[in-house]
């Protein structure tokens, strides 16, 4: 098997994402997993496997998907996304050409979640990887503004030192600035790679025997992140970024329409817990705390008024 796609859902996709997942070829299998106590409908497709969490939550139901995938290669994609219907092609003559990369970040396109025609406009032909120029994390931007490329990306900057101003509750992040990657979801990752990450931060959050805690939401950037720790090395080179048509669309809905305020703070807590030596870390968990205590106050000021 090439290439594993784990989605967590809830089983409300849209018959039109459910086709255009379908639809793509190629050596792939779907993983959808569900929450439990979900009915879950029949599908007459044997790329589809179907699994249910132990318990609700995106964390655990994204991270019981990985360990079951059975491709070389996976990829973690929400169910209002889309993926190239040729997507193993690249994915094949990608690894094929780079097979010490451990990552491909796909050529992304953000598109708000009422433009039909973008949504459902019909795919670029994928590039030829072999004839793409592979360009350094910092290139000459002006000189490749038009030429579907290559660039490099490098493991995130773990070892930043810790930032004082952090600890003031109106800081901001800069860290997450650059071509480095924090999030899992949407790129193509080697699947040893990621079982591990994941196997270890389950083992992590085991408290006394069977009891464990894991964070309800947000297991796309500690994941990326949480990988990106266990393997770092200075100025490691992931992979690359595939600039040029894209590969992947990216839904984009307001907050306002989940229905819910969701805080990382408890799934950042666990990078810098698990991995204290990295002052990156340190700087997102106060981060993150500030934010958590604004969302916090804004509640109660809600309920208030």
């Amino acid at each position: 098997m090439l290439l594993s796609i784990v989605t967590p859902t809830r089983g409300n996709f849209s018959s039109y994402w459910f086709e255009q997942l379908r639809s793509i070829q190629g050596d792939v299998e779907f993983i959808l997993v569900y929450p439990p106590g979900q009915v879950i409908q029949e599908f007459n497709d044997s790329r589809i496997k179907v699994i249910v969490s132990p318990y609700k939550g995106e964390v655990i139901q994204r991270a019981t998907g990985l360990l079951n995938v059975s491709g070389d290669y996976v990829i973690a994609l929400d169910d209002d996304d889309f993926l190239h219907p040729q997507i193993t092609d690249i994915v094949k003559s990608y690894f094929e050409l780079y097979p010490r990369s451990i990552c491909l970040r796909l050529c992304k396109k953000v598109i708000d979640y009422q433009d039909t025609k973008s949504i459902e406009r019909s795919w670029d032909d994928l590039p030829d990887i072999a004839k793409l120029t592979a360009v350094e994390t910092k290139y000459n931007r002006e000189e490749y503004a038009e030429s579907e490329i290559l660039q490099e990306i490098p493991i995130s900057p773990l070892n930043n030192k810790f930032k004082l101003i952090s600890l003031w509750f109106y800081s901001k992040r800069t860290d997450q600035k650059g071509p480095h990657p924090e999030n899992f979801t949407n790129r193509v990752w080697k699947t040893n790679i990621a079982r591990e990450a994941v196997e270890d931060l389950l083992s992590f959050t085991q408290i006394l025997g069977s009891l464990t805690w894991i964070p309800f939401w947000n297991l796309d950037r500690l994941l990326g992140l949480y990988l990106q720790a266990k393997i770092f090395q200075q100025g490691m080179i992931l992979g690359h970024w595939l600039h040029g048509a894209e590969q992947i669309r990216y839904i984009q809905a307001p907050s306002s329409t989940k229905g819910e305020i969701r805080s990382m703070f408890a799934a950042d807590m666990l990078l810098a817990l698990r991995f204290p030596q990295y002052g990156y870390f340190w700087n997102l968990f106060f981060y993150e705390m500030w934010v958590a205590l604004k969302i916090f106050i804004k509640t109660k000021l809600n309920r208030v008024c």
